[in-house]
């Protein structure tokens, strides 16, 4: 990786000590949603954030959600953890999207829409895989904040959103930073000491044909998601088409997929 980014992602400091409970009864097979209600309900802003989501259409529940305790039941423990990383991420994380010409609230909103089109889509799948998909979806991103606040630093920032804006955000982050954003993500959660089969998905997103045969599925339903939502777009019909065509390459139903992407299409 290249040495600024690999700098910057080793002087991250550790994740709030809420957010290593919430992780540490997450991985507890022996925990319950009960559990996880209680640590959340210390956090006020987390609650917040997730009784809006609860009763946001992105997730598409049928009645209005009043508690802590029916939104994490109907989220369950994997999305609920992604919930609370991601907020923790920007709390510790100084946020500047500009060079990715997009605002810190379009990008928390696109990886939420991430998690949103996971969960719909492998809940018709393989709802054993949500365990990492779910958080992963909601995490991927990450490497993209630590790419801007490096180019915020060096000064590179509209020439970054330049380059992205003519050859594509891929071509811009391999130009200036020699790495894919998911790499750097793995990369984070790997300094966290997030366990490997998450760190692996994410980071072989990139490229799931090299990824081993267990973790492959993973890192293939990431690059999927990742496919469908666009930046700053989010999900398009032309987005969800490409995504589904993917699917389908790998043999598995483009329908299902696409049934669950169109459903976030405007």
């Amino acid at each position: 990786m290249n040495e600024a980014l690999y700098t910057r992602v080793k002087s991250l400091p550790p994740l709030p000590e809420s957010v290593i409970k919430v992780q540490q009864i997450c991985n507890d097979p022996n925990s319950s949603i009960s559990d996880l209600t209680k640590v959340i309900e210390n956090d006020p802003m987390l609650t917040a954030n997730i009784l809006k989501a609860a009763n946001s259409p992105l997730y598409g529940f049928s009645r209005a959600i009043k508690t802590l305790g029916q939104a994490v039941s109907l989220f369950g423990m994997a999305t609920v953890r992604g919930f609370a990383l991601s907020g923790a991420i920007r709390s510790t994380i100084k946020i500047d999207m500009t060079p990715y010409r997009i605002t810190a609230e379009r990008f928390a909103d696109l990886s939420q829409l991430q998690n949103a089109l996971m969960v719909r889509w492998y809940s018709q799948v393989s709802r054993n895989m949500l365990d990492i998909l779910s958080p992963a979806a909601f995490l991927a991103g990450v490497g993209r904040l630590i790419i801007a606040q490096e180019t915020v630093k060096i000064g590179k920032g509209e020439a970054f959103a330049n380059k992205a804006l003519v050859n594509g955000l891929a071509a811009a982050e391999s130009e200036f930073f020699g790495v894919h954003y998911q790499e750097v993500s793995a990369a984070v959660f790997s300094h966290w000491l997030f366990e490997p089969e998450l760190v692996e998905a994410i980071g072989g997103s990139v490229n799931p044909a090299a990824v081993n045969d267990a973790m492959r599925p993973y890192a293939f339903a990431l690059q999927v998601v990742q496919t469908a939502v666009e930046l700053p777009a989010g999900i398009t019909s032309a987005s969800a088409e490409t995504a589904a065509k993917l699917v389908a390459s790998n043999g598995g139903s483009s329908e299902v997929f696409l049934r669950a992407a169109n459903s976030f299409v405007k």
